[in-house]
């Protein structure tokens, strides 16, 4: 493989990262804004996370199967056209003032990002060196960092400025207020559109761009199927810990508007300044740990990073005022390993069975479209979010576990049994 072409695949795919980054992290403001729109209980503005992530566990195997069979660069277009759809859709949404519109609309975009992320996160890691596959990973991944610090602060300023508060809301006629709240559903057209047309820009790039191929079959004797995968235990804790881990981020980026307004009385604006910051904590964090990476074994730093974050939620239930927004700055920093590691370690070593144990392990993302909903529950019925972070700190405890023991591969890849092609 020519190393120019390794370095501009890379660079092409890192770019990825960022713009699935920057939706995902849009999703914040989307809760706040829908919520005040429709009028919404902390549970059902949760539903903006089930339609993401739902799409993840039902788009995961599919894709796999299209990246088996046609390769990843078509996964990545393919994914790229489904996330600028679903970009597009937007616009009618916020025309018709529909919440069901807005949930079809991100539950699309979620399958051009499932499809996008069980492609590009394999297949970085095999461009280049196998022993520093983690390392790269994380590198990738820390511009989806950058997207968490930039999109919290971009979109606020484009979406929740144009609001009006329940109590103003409730001051107005019934024709004065539909109108309002028709100007405040406009305020997503613009975000999306522009998001829209760079994806398919760069689809177009990527189809008249030459990148590396790899081909499992010349490792592995035959293609595996998906139960085949499961054999191996580390994929088996990797997929559990995956699913904790993004229903963790999601209790804590999404519904952290929610929180910082409660936990600290601070404005919704204010609060996504603050959201910015963790983005920028999550990156710096990145950063750091990919550094880390090359002192300490990444199985022990993720262990490490997860510890600390059991005791910050300790702090984030129990705290008051502004220490409770810098506590949760704090965990978004030590989070920041936790995606990539966990693909890295769950994938490492699977061969023939990669792209179905890609798959399995994104699918597991629907840990996004469940945790939080719990978090809602407890937020809704003590009446305080606060106590929401009783969930996220059993997810931290179940990644450290991963960390210390869940990561060894204790089935030897070739005295398993060649079953036939899915």
């Amino acid at each position: 493989m020519n190393s120019k072409n390794s370095i501009f695949a890379v660079a092409l795919l890192t770019s990825l990262f960022f713009l699935w980054g920057f939706a995902h992290n849009l999703d914040p403001i989307l809760i706040p804004h829908l919520k005040r729109s429709f009028t919404l209980t902390t549970v059902q503005a949760t539903l903006v996370d089930s339609a993401v992530f739902i799409a993840y566990f039902i788009m995961a195997i599919p894709a796999g199967i299209i990246i088996k069979k046609f390769g990843y660069k078509t996964g990545i277009i393919a994914g790229l056209l489904i996330f600028a759809s679903g970009c597009f859709l937007f616009i009618p949404a916020a025309n018709t003032q529909q919440y069901i519109f807005f949930l079809v609309s991100l539950f699309i975009i979620a399958c051009g990002l499932a499809t996008l992320e069980t492609a590009a996160n394999p297949y970085i890691t095999v461009l280049g060196d196998p022993k520093t596959s983690t390392l790269r990973l994380n590198f990738a991944q820390s511009f989806n960092g950058l997207a968490a610090f930039l999109a919290p602060i971009i979109g606020a300023r484009m979406i929740l400025t144009k609001g009006r508060s329940l109590q103003e809301l409730s001051l107005m006629s019934a024709s004065a207020r539909k109108l309002s709240l028709a100007a405040e559903a406009s305020t997503v057209k613009l975000p999306y559109f522009i998001l829209g047309c760079i994806l398919v820009t760069i689809a177009i790039v990527f189809s008249l761009t030459k990148l590396p191929q790899f081909k499992g079959k010349e490792e592995a004797a035959t293609s595996k199927n998906i139960l085949h995968a499961l054999k191996h235990r580390h994929l088996s804790w990797g997929i559990a810990a995956q699913f904790f881990y993004v229903g963790a981020q999601v209790c804590v980026f999404s519904l952290f508007i929610l929180y910082a307004t409660k936990s600290a009385n601070i404005t919704e604006i204010d609060a996504a300044d603050y959201l910015g910051i963790c983005g920028l904590a999550f990156l710096i964090g990145r950063f750091i740990g990919t550094v880390l990476m090359r002192f300490f074994k990444s199985e022990n730093l993720i262990a490490v990073y997860a510890a600390a974050n059991v005791l910050l939620c300790v702090i984030a239930i129990t705290g008051h005022g502004m220490i409770t927004v810098y506590t949760v700055i704090a965990i978004c920093f030590f989070m920041s390993i936790m995606f990539p590691t966990i693909f890295a370690l769950g994938i490492k070593d699977l061969k023939g069975d990669t792209e179905f144990g890609s798959s399995l392990i994104i699918m597991s993302i629907v840990g996004g479209a469940i945790v939080p909903r719990f978090f809602g529950y407890i937020s809704d019925a003590t009446g305080n979010i606060q106590y929401g972070y009783i969930i996220p700190l059993i997810c931290f405890i179940i990644i450290a576990l991963f960390g210390m023991t869940g990561h060894k591969a204790k089935v030897n890849v070739s005295e398993l049994p060649v079953s036939p092609v899915f």
